[in-house]
């Protein structure tokens, strides 16, 4: 066989074994127009990429830090949840947080020596069911609105759109440092 045609069988198996093993196919959620649809699609799986990689942590991994500047799991957990709370609040109800929405929440928004303390004693399970929670307010406000809303400015050079790309690589990254501790933890 001909160095070409090797070349070509190769290529052949590589992209056949890549398209049989594809992990995901982004496509509109039904429900919600088609832009927002696709926003919702990519939201959802990247949560549930998280949820997976953290859900059977027991009480000493959800605390874990790796050193005195770290964020445990739990810590980096809430400050997703904040981050998608302040801008659900903010995007979809039109509002600033309440003075209760802001002491409950206002810690996890940073991170930092007060959320290594704060965020701890928890387990896994309170921080994912109340990702759930603000997950469905999220979805149902998503549905009240169209692609026009999507792409309309909320201020100089920002639009809802770039808000919520915003939530999603938030949770991108979080995942990268959440999967760090996780490789970290004392085996």
């Amino acid at each position: 066989m001909g160095l070409k045609k090797k070349n070509i069988v190769f290529i052949v198996l590589c992209f056949s074994f890549s398209m049989a093993n594809a992990q995901y196919e982004i496509k509109p959620e039904t429900g919600y127009t088609p832009q927002i649809g696709i926003m919702v699609d990519m939201l959802e799986d990247l949560r549930f990429r998280i949820i997976e990689l953290t859900k059977d942590l027991d009480q000493n991994e959800t605390d874990f830090l790796f050193d005195d500047k770290a964020n445990s799991i739990g810590a980096l957990l809430m400050h997703l949840v904040a981050n998608e709370s302040y801008y659900q609040i903010e995007t979809l109800e039109g509002r600033s947080w309440t003075e209760k929405e802001k002491e409950f929440w206002g810690v996890a928004g940073g991170l930092g020596e007060k959320s290594r303390e704060e965020f701890k004693g928890k387990p896994i399970k309170y921080y994912l069911d109340l990702w759930e929670e603000v997950r469905k307010k999220t979805l149902e406000g998503l549905k009240n609105k169209d692609d026009e809303w999507l792409a309309a400015n909320i201020d100089e050079g920002i639009n809802n759109h770039w808000v919520w790309f915003h939530v999603m690589e938030h949770s991108a990254n979080h995942m990268g440092q959440i999967a760090l501790v996780k490789n970290r933890l004392p085996k």
